[in-house]
C-alpha cells in the first residue's frame, strides 16, 4: 500500500513536471490542426458542464470514438433522462463524436490525470458510471471514482502483450487501479487473461466479444458511393489505402506506380490517419509525380488523368471504402499495430494488410482463418496483391463475401455490453 501511494506521488510529480512540454506539443501540433490549441482549459478540468447526474463514456481517439457511437446510442435510448458526457483525448476523436451524435451528448476533452483536474471534472459531471472504452488506465481518475463510489467499466477491453508488459513494470499501481474496476468486458479470451495477469479480479471479467463487429452501415451509403464512383470514373479500377501513417504513404505510392504499369487507369484513394497530415501527404503525392485531386475541394476527375484521390475529409471512410474495389488498411506496414479491418470487411471488400497487427490480433486471426485477409510485406507485394484482385472480379467478390461473413458470425457483443452495463446504473 505504501509503495502504491509512493508511486502515485512520483507519477503526479512527473506529470506536473511534463505539463510545459505537453502544452508545447499541443501548440506544435496546432500548426497543422488548429483544434489542438482550442479548449485547452478542458484539459485541466475546466468546462461549462454542470450535471447532478450523468453517464460518462471515455473514448480516447478516432477508433474508440467510432466504436463507442453504437453503445452511446443504445444507452441514450435506455436512459433518456441522463445527460451523456463523452470525453476524448484528440480533436479527431471529438470530431467523430460530434459528427455522429451532434448535440445529443456533451463532448469535452478528458482532463489530464492530475488530482485537481480530475476532481474538478468529476464534481462538474457527477457520473453514476464511468465507461472506459478499450484500454485507458489512469491512477488519479480511478482513485477519484473509487472515492466517490462511481462504478468503473472497461468496455470492449483490449490489452496487447506489449501494453501488458508495460503495465507490469508498475505492477502495484496497476493492481490498485484494476481493483477499482467493477466490470471488465473483454474482446477475447487473450485480452481477459492479460488483464487478470495484471491483477484484475477474475469474477469481474466477462468475455463479450468485440463491439466493432456490431457496426452499422449508413442507409444511404451505397447510392452515395455510386455517385462518387461515377465522378471518379465508373469503369476504372480503384483501390484504397486507408488510415496510413508516415512511411506508409511512400510505400503505397511506390505500389501504385507499379500497379499503373499494368493498369494505367487505376486510381488510388489515399486516406491518411491524421488530418494534420492531409496537406503534407498531398505534397508528397505531387513530389512522386502523381496528379492528385482532393475530396475537401470537391475536385472530381472528369478527364480520367488523376492517379490519386486524396480523402482529406473526416467521417467519410465508409464512403471511400464502398467506392473502392480493393482495400488496404494502414498502420500495418509501420509499427503502429494496425487499424480497423472490419470496416472494409463489412462492405464485402477484399482486405489487405501489412504484418504489424498486434492491436488487432484476434480480429486478424479470425479473418485469416476464414481466408478473408491478405498480408503483404512491402510495396511490391502490395502491388502484386492489388493487381491479383483487379484481374479477377469473381475472386474479389468471393474474398469480400468471406470477410462479410466473419462480421455476421461475430455480432452480438453490443447487446451483451448494454445488458451488463445496465446492471450497474442506479437510476
Amino acid at each position: 500500500m505504501k509503495m502504491t501511494v509512493f508511486l502515485r506521488h512520483v507519477y503526479s510529480a512527473a506529470f506536473y513536471g511534463l505539463i510545459p512540454f505537453i502544452l508545447l506539443r499541443l501548440l506544435w501540433r496546432s500548426r497543422r490542426n488548429p483544434a489542438y490549441r482550442q479548449r485547452i482549459k478542458e484539459r485541466f478540468g475546466f468546462s461549462a458542464l454542470c450535471f447532478k447526474k450523468s453517464l460518462w463514456i471515455h473514448a480516447v481517439s478516432v477508433g474508440e470514438s467510432l466504436m463507442a457511437v453504437s453503445l452511446i446510442k443504445q444507452l441514450r435510448l435506455l436512459y433518456p433522462l441522463f445527460p451523456i458526457v463523452v470525453t476524448t483525448m484528440t480533436p479527431t476523436g471529438a470530431a467523430r463524436i460530434r459528427a455522429a451524435l451532434g448535440d445529443t451528448v456533451a463532448q469535452v476533452y478528458v482532463p489530464y490525470d492530475l488530482p485537481a483536474a480530475v476532481n474538478r471534472f468529476l464534481e462538474r459531471i457527477n457520473p453514476v458510471i464511468a465507461i472506459i472504452v478499450e484500454t485507458e488506465l489512469w491512477p488519479h481518475f480511478f482513485e477519484g471514482c473509487r472515492k466517490r463510489q462511481i462504478p468503473i467499466v472497461i468496455a470492449n477491453g483490449r490489452l496487447s502483450e506489449r501494453s501488458t508488459s508495460g503495465y507490469k513494470r508498475i505492477s502495484s499501481l496497476t493492481r490498485e487501479m484494476l481493483a477499482s474496476v467493477s466490470l471488465l468486458m473483454a474482446q477475447g479470451k487473450v485480452d481477459a487473461e492479460h488483464y487478470i495477469s495484471l491483477g484484475m479480479i477474475p469474477s469481474r471479467v466477462v468475455v463479450t466479444g468485440n463491439i466493432k463487429f456490431d457496426l452499422e452501415l449508413p442507409a444511404d451509403l451505397i447510392p452515395r458511393s455510386e455517385v462518387l464512383r461515377m465522378h471518379l470514373g465508373k469503369e476504372r479500377l480503384i483501390w484504397i489505402a486507408a488510415s496510413t501513417h508516415p512511411g506508409e504513404e511512400e510505400l503505397v505510392l511506390q505500389a501504385h506506380a507499379l500497379i499503373r504499369q499494368t493498369e494505367p487507369q487505376a486510381l488510388l484513394i489515399l486516406v491518411p490517419r491524421h488530418p494534420e497530415r492531409f496537406t503534407p501527404v498531398a505534397e508528397l503525392i505531387s513530389q512522386q509525380g502523381f496528379q492528385c485531386i482532393r475530396r475537401s475541394r470537391g475536385e472530381m476527375d472528369q478527364s480520367g488523368d488523376a492517379a490519386v484521390f486524396l480523402g482529406d475529409t473526416m467521417g467519410e471512410m465508409f464512403l471511400f471504402y464502398a467506392t473502392a474495389d480493393v482495400a488496404f488498411v494502414g498502420g500495418s506496414l509501420a509499427p503502429i499495430g494496425g487499424h480497423n479491418l472490419l470496416e472494409p470487411a463489412a462492405l464485402a471488400k477484399p482486405v489487405l494488410t501489412g504484418p504489424q497487427l498486434f492491436n488487432f490480433t484476434e480480429i486478424s486471426e479470425l479473418l485469416m482463418q476464414a481466408q478473408a485477409l491478405t498480408k503483404v510485406e512491402n510495396a511490391s507485394t502490395l502491388a502484386a496483391a492489388v493487381l491479383h484482385f483487379f484481374a479477377d472480379p469473381a475472386l474479389r467478390k468471393q474474398q469480400g463475401e468471406k470477410a462479410r461473413q466473419v462480421i455476421e458470425s461475430n455480432r452480438g457483443a453490443l447487446a451483451k455490453h448494454v445488458d451488463l452495463i445496465s446492471g450497474l446504473i442506479t437510476v
